[in-house]
């Protein structure tokens, strides 16, 4: 058996030969790649990624980035497509085959098929002179590359660079869709990923449960709107006289301003106003912000809400700690 130096020595020359195929293919890359990302760009069906083995799996791979980000996309097993799989294409698809070899007859055997539906077809694959391109439309042509299996064989190096292409080419035509962070967060709506993606505006406190007091009132009323506001968010958002964010005032700066008048005597304390003892200009956030930059600004400043304000000025919306953990809690689903 190797020792521990041997096998870390190994890991490091395959990751060196890896990174050295990627390095060289980012000063090969040419005008065909902007054509491929034209085409998928336009593409008014589906991009249908096909291929075989480890190629099929790098595949699907592509497929689920292009579709997670705003390109729909199908995977097309070659074999069962020639089985009647192929009425999964229409003439208003792209073909996307990976092939290494560009020689794989089940791949070869799709191409006459689906081109006669008059689909593009795209090829990643090592050699333009492959039967595999000189099939297709595109070539993305990669050049000759030595795995970095030690016996030479596996698929390791060319999967790698098949797998960056798909990922440069799906990155490239999300640039030109113009494909947002908000629509990002539609095509993945569950986990942390979805959730930190929402916007403020689809989880704040608002309407009804907005607790909103004039800044003329008294410390007594903005406590009694803390209670009655459904939620009881534990804070009131005060407005000035044209109804613009004037403060903030939580339940923590009623525990200080009670312990505050204790010390002082100040028997009038409730019916101080609360302009007087409100947090004026504290950390506010906007409606379209999202709400993972929202839980953000809740752990840097350790506060348990930020008050939201639109353009205006006028609070829309309260950001509630509470309300992020039930977010979280729904999108995880009861315990098993």
């Amino acid at each position: 058996m190797a020792d521990d130096d041997q096998i870390l020595q190994g890991a490091r020359e395959l990751l060196a030969a890896e990174s050295q195929a990627l390095a060289l293919m980012t000063e090969t890359l040419d005008g065909d790649f902007v054509r491929a990302v034209e085409l998928l760009r336009a593409c008014e069906g589906r991009v249908v990624l096909t291929g075989i083995g480890k190629a099929g799996i790098i595949a699907r791979k592509i497929s689920a980035t292009l579709a997670s980000t705003g390109t729909p996309s199908d995977f097309l097993h070659p074999a069962e497509a020639i089985h009647g799989d192929l009425g999964r294409v229409t003439s208003r698809d792209v073909l996307l085959a990976l092939s290494n070899s560009g020689t794989t007859e089940e791949l070869l055997r799709l191409l006459g098929p689906v081109r006669s539906l008059g689909v593009s077809v795209v090829a990643i694959t090592a050699s333009e002179s492959s039967p595999l391109g000189q099939n297709a439309d595109i070539v993305l042509d990669y050049g000759h590359v030595t795995e970095a299996c030690p016996l030479g064989l596996a698929p390791t190096t060319s999967t790698t660079v098949m797998l960056a292409l798909g990922d440069a080419l799906a990155m490239a035509v999300l640039r030109e869709r113009d494909f947002s962070s908000e629509e990002f967060a539609r095509f993945h709506p569950g986990g942390n990923l979805g959730r930190s993606l929402m916007l403020i505006s689809e989880v704040m406190r608002k309407d009804d449960a907005l607790p909103l007091v004039p800044e003329t009132c008294t410390l007594a009323e903005a406590v009694e709107a803390m209670t009655r506001t459904p939620g009881r968010p534990g804070a009131v958002l005060v407005v000035d006289p044209q109804g613009r964010f004037a403060g903030l005032y939580t339940d923590g700066d009623l525990r200080r301003s009670l312990l505050e008048g204790a010390d002082s005597g100040d028997a009038s304390l409730l019916a101080r106003p609360i302009h007087e003892m409100m947090t004026r200009n504290p950390t506010t956030l906007g409606p379209d912000e999202l709400v993972g930059t929202g839980l953000r600004v809740l752990r840097e400043k350790r506060i348990d809400q930020v008050p939201v304000v639109d353009p205006s000025g006028r609070p829309v919306g309260l950001l509630d700690i509470q309300d992020l953990l039930t977010i979280r809690a729904l999108a995880w689903g009861p315990p098993s």
